[in-house]
């Protein structure tokens, strides 16, 4: 066990909410600490993100307090020892400290207690089972200030254990890996995730697709996705073919244009072929509606692109919208392969340089024309934008005029018996 002031000076400690939970919690014979990721994050030069509290106080005095202090206290998770306590419209999560006395899977019977090591000891990672008080004094009782300072993730005793409390820890081994760890996985750490695999299939797809969209969002991602495909573990989660080429070209080209990550993208990019991928992708991880979405755009035709005809290209920017077409577009290069390509460049770069005109043609146009409102309408307005599609978006006068001309005719010979 080790306790070094290490955080003595962080402000977003000693300071505004987080100070003021600390201290409430700390008198009368109780203690508070801040817990888990945001002391790794600290540690390493982070934002640290999400603050969690741990204390010795049950949750019932932890409500008591609040109300005293006029500190609005919601019990979102009471009887496993959650309060959240709102402070200037930032909510602060405290979990009174507990021990295990029986796990099955993802659930355990737990007591509240006083214990800081029985505490850390129940954490899945020896660097997320740091804590630190309000004078900024961090506790290590599992040696993760050294992981940490190692960008090793390694876990807290038994990795085999570790997992079969938990399964979707797998998961969040690569994925603390891919954000905060270097090199290669821990390796006794990754054999346990291997043996273990079978149990990824008892998890939910909402705890699933979760922590896979903030895995390929990570800093890591392809390669911890790779070593994750050499272990077998990613079939039971994609169901499909995977592929990790188009994934790594894919965070390639994000880079190299500047882009922010994006999880929808880089999920297409490495299970997705075809549309068939992306509805059967978007069902075992139930994605939100507009992740479906998206991943099917991009699952769709793709390789058209693959052709040199920057009209082409024009008239699938107009029908899908720069979004869409860009995300489509960076699908086929991914899986085109080659990161300098001019070709798939210029492509990605179309919507910045062109920006598609609205179709001039109306209602209005046709019924001067002679042709009466109903379905026919509908009809020869779909006809006359193909036409003008083909026709790369002209605007004069007398090409309108023609392509309306050609579009009444050809609706009036169909329409004879």
């Amino acid at each position: 066990m080790s306790a070094e002031p290490l955080l003595a000076h962080a402000p977003w400690l000693t300071a505004g909410g987080t100070a003021r939970v600390l201290e409430l919690l700390s008198t009368d014979g109780e203690e508070a600490r801040v817990v888990g990721g945001a002391v790794r994050n600290a540690l390493l030069g982070l934002q640290p993100g999400d603050i969690d509290i741990a204390t010795t106080a049950l949750p019932e005095e932890v409500m008591r307090r609040a109300k005293s202090a006029g500190i609005k206290g919601v019990p979102t998770g009471i009887d496993h020892g959650t309060v959240t306590l709102v402070i200037d419209g930032h909510p602060y999560e405290v979990t009174t400290l507990r021990e295990d006395t029986e796990t099955f899977g993802r659930k355990a019977r737990v007591a509240f207690g006083r214990d800081w090591v029985k505490d850390a000891e129940r954490r899945d990672f020896t660097m997320n089972g740091l804590s630190v008080d309000a004078s900024g004094v961090v506790y290590d009782y599992v040696g993760g200030i050294a992981d940490a300072r190692a960008r090793r993730v390694r876990f807290i005793g038994d990795p085999g254990q570790r997992i079969a409390e938990d399964y979707l820890r797998i998961l969040r081994f690569f994925r603390i890996h891919a954000a905060f760890g270097a090199g290669e996985p821990d390796r006794e750490g990754y054999f346990a995730c291997i043996r273990g695999r079978a149990g990824l299939a008892s998890l939910s797809a909402e705890r699933v697709r979760m922590e896979m969209l903030k895995l390929l969002v990570a800093g890591g991602a392809a390669a911890a996705v790779m070593a994750m495909a050499e272990g077998g573990l990613l079939q039971a989660l994609i169901g499909g073919v995977v592929y990790t080429g188009p994934l790594s070209t894919m965070i390639a080209i994000e880079r190299e244009l500047g882009l922010a990550p994006s999880s929808t993208r880089r999920l297409a990019a490495l299970s997705v072929a075809v549309t068939e991928d992306a509805k059967r992708v978007a069902a075992r991880l139930r994605l939100s509606n507009a992740e479906a979405k998206a991943l099917d755009s991009m699952g769709h035709r793709w390789w058209r692109f693959a052709r040199k005809d920057e009209a082409n290209a024009r008239r699938l920017l107009y029908r899908l919208g720069a979004e869409r077409y860009h995300d489509r577009v960076l699908l086929g290069w991914a899986r085109n392969g080659d990161v300098s390509s001019p070709h798939w460049r210029a492509l990605a770069e179309l919507p910045r340089r062109w920006t598609a005109p609205k179709f001039p043609l109306k209602a209005a146009d046709f019924i001067a024309r002679g042709l009466a409102e109903g379905p026919a309408l509908g009809h020869v307005l779909a006809l006359a934008e193909d036409a003008w599609l083909a026709a790369d978006f002209p605007l004069g006068e007398t090409a309108l005029a023609a392509i309306a001309d050609q579009a009444v005719a050809r609706v009036s010979r169909d329409e004879k018996p």
